[in-house]
């Protein structure tokens, strides 16, 4: 905020970024009706959260919602309540500015398969994926809202930026807004490749060529060997 109480031009363009993503998710289907939320971490320590029962492809800057570093509202209207999501990453994960949560069709119905590792939710599809999304997690179904969720994300320990919650979504955090809404679109794709390729016996990444993406990347995984 500025001296006189008002929006700065960083925190205007901020607003100007969640709407033009969230609209931009939105139109192509990836986050339906009022569902979904999208925040981001501010310098000063508070962050700027998209509002409850708001869609994505309708949203209003003026009414997104400024938290204090302690979570309270300061300006906009009330906040999406997975706003303990979202706290309990940027929490564990100090590199995240950015955290995109969506009800994207692919990455629920992944998160309801019986068959998935919830250390590893996706095998080695693609280059792209590991370089955005690195591995992913499955976190046990919690009623939406539920602050409970915050433990198991606090129980990841800040190894994973991409998370699955069963029979709900993914939550995805990033450097940027940019990078955290890339990364979201790259998990839902790799999603949908799994549920395509289910039971045909695709080739993934073979370990060293896991390790290659890594050195040429400077990539960090989280184990998810037995």
């Amino acid at each position: 905020m500025s001296m006189n109480g008002g929006p700065t031009v960083i925190d205007s363009k901020l607003r100007d970024e969640i709407c033009r993503f969230g609209r931009s998710l939105f139109e192509r289907g990836l986050t339906p009706g009022s569902s979904g939320n999208i925040s981001v971490r501010l310098d000063g320590g508070g962050w700027l959260v998209t509002p409850t029962n708001a869609s994505l492809g309708f949203l209003d800057p003026d009414r997104i919602t400024r938290l204090d570093a302690q979570g309270s509202v300061l300006s906009g209207d009330a906040p999406t309540k997975e706003v303990p999501l979202h706290a309990a990453l940027y929490q564990t994960r100090s590199a995240a500015r950015s955290v995109v949560h969506l009800h994207s069709t692919h990455s629920v119905a992944v998160s309801m398969l019986p068959e998935v590792d919830p250390r590893a939710v996706l095998p080695p599809m693609t280059p792209y994926y590991l370089m955005r999304c690195g591995r992913t997690a499955l976190v046990p179904y919690y009623r939406p809202g539920d602050p409970t969720v915050a433990n198991a994300i606090k129980g990841l320990a800040g190894k994973y930026s991409s998370v699955l919650l069963a029979n709900h979504g993914p939550v995805v955090a990033g450097d940027t807004l940019e990078a955290a809404v890339f990364a979201t679109e790259e998990l839902e794709e790799t999603a949908r490749l799994y549920l395509l390729l289910r039971g045909l016996n695709p080739r993934y990444l073979s370990p060293e060529q896991e390790q290659d993406l890594a050195k040429a990347f400077k990539l960090s995984f989280p184990d998810h060997s037995h």
